[in-house]
């Protein structure tokens, strides 16, 4: 044990010595090579001082140790080579020698097996077949190791093109279980990571029989440009990885949240314009970029030799320079794209033709060149310009834009485009880089076309084939986040540069001022629908004012809608499609009667009790009992729900019978959620109650109605989500939730329970809590911005804070974004005031008191 005590030290002190080389800017490919090499020796020492050498066993590394490259936390992956069964000392000692390993703080894989049985394990695995090829001998029987080489090598043993085939299937499996552009990438499998350049290098060993990367250029198969990017990308992926391992002291290849400011900071990056960590990460995004489209090159000319299938492909002639050769596009005169408007004119036919999915390597390498060729930006040339606005207006555009951008010449059209490249913001909420997010925007309005997507998208699907132009929504929603980065109103900054970009490209004066104010209001519709109470008709009508007519409401709809549903795959619910849908046809009423009377109110609770007391009525409801259960109640609460709300709450009211409260659990959705209705003598801190079961059963609270009746009763309705954004629909889910609401409910202690710790995805953030105060719409009410981190138990520290400064909470619009939460409150004093200054100055210093204050 002393033996494996002094090598873990020694282990320990190099780890040491690699930070500080690595600290002092050393080359990442000395100190991976270095600590290989550390390693080799420790192995080596002791394989001979537990005398393994004297049996025939070969000590060989495979794997990425086998390639010569470890970094401090990797694995070792090691093969037991034996001629045959080992004798029983040789076992043991074996035993003892894998145990010092572990001992010694190696993370160690190993096999041991025969000539024949590793062969026979690799034929059918991928996985064991290539570490097989990069396998390297330590010590023992140099001659089993050349047999074992050799086997290896063996046209019969995994085929060139059997071999490709399988290496490019595991690579698409791979990158459909994750993006390049997520929040916390592994610098491993991610698309674009380090897994993709050694999937090029492992085709290159089968068919070349190449040792490394570098053979490539030797063979003609990549350019000595292109070996170096590649490099340089490696490069950098090896430094961030480097320093992932050095950090987290495992074997971690996650940029998790919690690591990448200390990353960021050992790598060398200052907080400027941008933190440390974005700008770390916006050059990880550009790196996984240029890997992903170097893979794609290079796959698709192994493709061509291994396979063969180039005369398989269909050919079909676009025109004398084009042709299209089975999905992807191919210039027949490769120097042509030198020139800037043949380069827009590729694209332009790939808009044309359906059929074009990609671009043909030898193309691809001829477009690569001639970007890098570019001095001045494509959109500078006048002929370019009328290009792109070809592609803009086609139908196909989107498809076009989506190839521009993934092949750097968006940027090269649009300088603006290449500074929110790999742009990304250190939150929870905005889970791509600014031009991916950007990139699923276009695509979300190309499915709003789409016959599959009427049910997700109802109104879009309708809007979007009944707007004047499609090309100038295209535009805003390029420009939309592009000012991102900057400092500033980036809705104002990328309203500015859409207006000069419109000038620039000859749109007219009314087109130019609609991209523009488009991209300045992108955010006001989600505003207004998610924060503001869209049942008063002050705020839609002033809403309708900014709008100005239904043909900005459409555009500016449908630019909402794609944008929400880019942001994150779980930011797009059924609650807030609702919420959107409802203010839109609110605006439109209002627009469509202009400036004439306004809503009466009170026709509007008629209305309601109507419609309510018909079916009440019809299912057997007396009309006295309902009229008395009615004068209890406030013309507020006729006006805060529909009719059959009204019904479903006064039918369960009327048949309750029991002391404990009534809580009802919607069956079907309510406004894309579901329903949760509170009926009880009002008492203190009920909402606060509510809010702390809800949050300990993982209920997300996105709507909030308190009201009480005239006699003191509660009457509290709320819109709940499951986490995932889906409506609380099991049946056990809503059965648990019921019972422990009426026992929270019955229950007089005045404390608030225990709440969850705060998720590991959260540590690294701060959000200083701020609280302010809003113009009051409505008479006797206060309305009140808080902004905050979104820990366990908020809303219900919130519901407590209210209660002991004696406010009393009307409704509220709760919206989470990321890990900032951004809810709406209307409020009152217990006397049914407005809260005068002394009061709002001590409810803020209260709430941001228990907010800051992990203890409270």
């Amino acid at each position: 044990m002393n033996t494996a005590l002094s090598a873990k030290t020694s282990l320990k002190q190099q780890n040491q010595e690699l930070l500080e080389r690595f600290s002092a800017k050393e080359s990442v490919t000395s100190l991976v090579s270095q600590r290989c090499r550390f390693v080799d020796e420790l192995l080596i020492e002791h394989w001979q001082s537990y005398q393994l050498d004297c049996y025939p066993i070969a000590l060989i590394a495979v794997g990425g140790y086998g390639r010569g490259e470890l970094h401090p936390q990797s694995d070792v992956d090691l093969l037991f080579l034996i001629d045959d069964s080992l004798p029983k000392e040789a076992e043991t000692q074996l035993g003892s020698y894998i145990a010092f390993l572990w001992d010694a703080g190696l993370e160690v894989g190993h096999s041991v097996r025969t000539i024949d049985e590793t062969i026979a394990q690799g034929a059918p695995d991928i996985t064991i077949a290539t570490n097989l090829l990069e396998a390297r001998l330590l010590c023992g029987p140099q001659a089993m190791f050349n047999t074992l080489y050799d086997r290896v090598r063996e046209p019969l043993f995994w085929p060139a093109s059997e071999f490709f085939i399988a290496k490019r299937d595991e690579q698409t499996a791979r990158h459909a279980k994750a993006s390049a552009f997520d929040l916390e990438p592994n610098l491993k499998s991610c698309p674009g990571g380090l897994r993709d350049i050694q999937t090029v290098s492992w085709v290159a060993m089968r068919y070349f029989d190449a040792s490394c990367i570098e053979e490539l250029v030797a063979h003609g198969f990549l350019e000595l440009d292109e070996l170096e990017e590649l490099l340089e990308c490696q490069g950098y992926l090896w430094q961030l990885r480097f320093a992932l391992h050095l950090i987290s002291g495992r074997d971690e290849n996650r940029l998790l949240f919690d690591l990448q400011r200390q990353v960021a900071e050992l790598m060398g990056f200052k907080d400027g314009t941008e933190l440390a960590v974005e700008q770390m990460m916006k050059r990880y995004y550009r790196t996984v970029r240029r890997v992903m489209e170097l893979n794609q090159m290079l796959l698709q000319l192994f493709k061509r030799a291994t396979l063969g299938h180039t005369s398989a492909l269909e050919i079909k002639k676009i025109n004398d320079h084009y042709q299209r050769r089975g999905a992807f596009i191919e210039c027949l005169q490769p120097e042509r794209l030198n020139d800037p408007v043949e380069l827009m004119q590729l694209f332009l036919h790939v808009a044309k033709n359906s059929n074009i999915k990609a671009i043909y390597a030898p193309t691809l390498r001829s477009l690569r060149r001639a970007r890098r060729a570019q001095t001045t930006p494509l959109m500078e040339n006048e002929l370019c310009r009328a290009v792109f606005l070809e592609i803009l207006r086609h139908p196909r555009g989107i498809a076009s834009l989506s190839l521009m951008h993934s092949h750097g010449i968006l940027s090269a059209y649009l300088p603006a485009w290449r500074r929110i490249e790999g742009q990304m913001q250190f939150d929870l909420f905005h889970a791509y880089t600014v031009d991916e997010h950007t990139y699923r925007l276009l695509r979300n309005i190309d499915r709003f076309s789409l016959p599959e997507q009427k049910d997700e998208f109802p109104l879009g699907s309708v809007l979007i084939n009944q707007l004047p132009k499609k090309g100038l929504l295209v535009l805003a929603a390029i420009f939309h986040d592009i000012g991102k980065g900057r400092g500033g109103d980036h809705s104002k900054l990328g309203a500015v540069d859409a207006q000069a970009f419109c000038d620039l490209h000859g749109l007219n004066k009314h087109d130019g001022r609609l991209v523009s104010w488009l991209v300045e209001n992108h955010l006001v519709m989600s505003v207004v629908a998610q924060r503001r109470d869209i049942s008063d008709p002050d705020v839609v009508a002033d809403f309708a004012d900014k709008v100005r007519d239904a043909v900005h409401l459409s555009y500016l709809y449908c630019l909402t809608v794609a944008d929400i549903c880019a942001t994150n795959e779980k930011t797009w619910n059924n609650w807030k499609g609702s919420l959107l849908r409802d203010l839109y046809f609110s605006t439109q009423r209002v627009l469509a009667r202009g400036k004439e009377k306004p809503v009466d109110i009170r026709a509007r609770v008629r209305e309601h009790q109507g419609k309510a007391k018909k079916e009440l009525l019809r299912r057997g409801i007396k009309e006295k009992s309902l009229d008395l259960l009615w004068q209890r109640f406030k013309a507020d609460y006729f006006l805060r729900h529909q009719p059959n709300q009204v019904a479903w709450h006064s039918e369960a009211i009327l048949k309750h019978k029991h002391d404990e409260a009534l809580v009802l659990i919607s069956k079907h959705t309510t406004r894309g959620g579901t329903e949760l209705f509170v009926y009880s003598p009002d008492k203190p801190k009920l909402f606060a109650t509510v809010m702390a079961v809800l949050d300990n059963k993982n209920i997300n609270v996105h709507d909030a109605s308190i009201m009480t009746s005239k006699d003191g009763y509660a009457l509290d309705s709320f819109v709940i989500l499951e986490q995932d954004g889906s409506p609380v629909s099991q049946l056990s889910r809503i059965q648990g939730l019921r019972k422990a609401l009426v026992k929270a409910l019955s229950s007089d202690t005045g404390k608030l329970p225990k709440f969850k710790k705060l998720p590991r995805k959260m540590k690294p953030f701060k959000v200083r809590t701020q609280v302010s105060f809003l113009p009051a719409r409505k008479q006797g009410t206060s309305m009140m911005e808080l902004i905050a981190l979104d820990s366990p138990g908020l809303l219900a520290k919130v519901g407590d804070i209210l209660y002991r400064c004696q406010i009393t909470l009307l409704a509220a619009k709760i919206t989470t974004i990321g890990e900032r939460a951004e809810d709406f409150f209307m409020l009152q004093t217990a006397d049914g005031q407005q809260l005068d200054q002394t009061q709002q100055d001590e409810l803020s210093a209260a709430l941001i008191q228990a907010l800051t204050e992990p203890s409270s």
